[in-house]
């Protein structure tokens, strides 16, 4: 355990990592910069959890609504993407026993962009330690829709009774449904909204809202989320 950990971790921690474009404009730094930054951040972060065994970490990285963004800036965020996945970065993560995976629609990527993903799962698939999660042309909507496709093709497929649709049923399908749901949820940046991330999983989740940037975002940042939720009271609907 770190100095001053809590003794009280998420089993299951979820980061909107917002604030890069702003960290770079604020610098007079191309947006291509903030990337850059928050990527380093996001691996400086991961490692911070697998040494403080956290169980599982999401990391929003790219929305389906990211797309509608100037074109140089989505050609920039995939090369990045890209260089991410063959940085020695990845391989430390694998050295370090933490499992990666990517969940979205990654029909949307280049076929390079694809196998790397595939590549860098394989090669992290026996892992045992933290389960880090990277959610690319994620989308919550988008998640609960594939779900209920999935669900319509038992249907029709194997006659599933339409009385067997559940709550649970529904999960089974979901892109996460392999890990416990997000404790906690810490969103960078100042905003306080969620932006179609995890929309299914959040129902008892606690939130984290921070003003500083994710290229700020450091391992004290952390720490005191970790804290703030510990502090908290989780009643899952019950009574105080």
């Amino acid at each position: 355990m770190t100095s001053g950990q809590s003794k009280y971790l998420p089993e299951h921690l979820a980061i909107i990592m917002d604030g890069n474009n702003r960290w770079a404009k604020g610098r007079g730094l191309p947006v291509k910069a903030g990337h850059r930054h928050g990527a380093a951040t996001a691996r400086d972060i991961a490692f911070s959890c697998v040494r403080r065994k956290i169980p599982c970490l999401t990391l929003f990285a790219f929305s389906s609504e990211n797309w509608i963004r100037p074109a140089h800036e989505v050609q920039g965020l995939m090369a990045l993407f890209l260089s991410v996945l063959r940085r020695e970065e990845v391989n430390q993560l694998h050295k370090a026993n933490a499992r990666l995976r990517f969940i979205g629609n990654r029909d949307s990527f280049s076929a390079r962009i694809q196998e790397n993903m595939a590549e860098v799962e394989e090669l992290t698939r026996n892992n045992s330690g933290t389960r880090v999660t990277v959610a690319a042309d994620y989308g919550g909507r988008w998640d609960i829709t594939n779900a209920m496709r999935q669900v319509a093709e038992e249907v029709l497929d194997s006659g599933l009774s339409t009385d067997a649709i559940d709550i649970d049923l529904v999960h089974s399908f979901t892109q996460l449904s392999d890990l416990p749901e997000p404790d906690l949820c810490i969103r960078t940046g100042g905003e306080r909204r969620i932006s179609n991330f995890l929309l299914w999983q959040f129902a008892y989740t606690e939130f984290y809202f921070t003003e500083r940037l994710w290229p700020d975002f450091d391992e004290i940042e952390l720490q005191k989320a970790i804290d703030d939720f510990a502090s908290r009271q989780r009643r899952f609907g019950g009574h105080d």
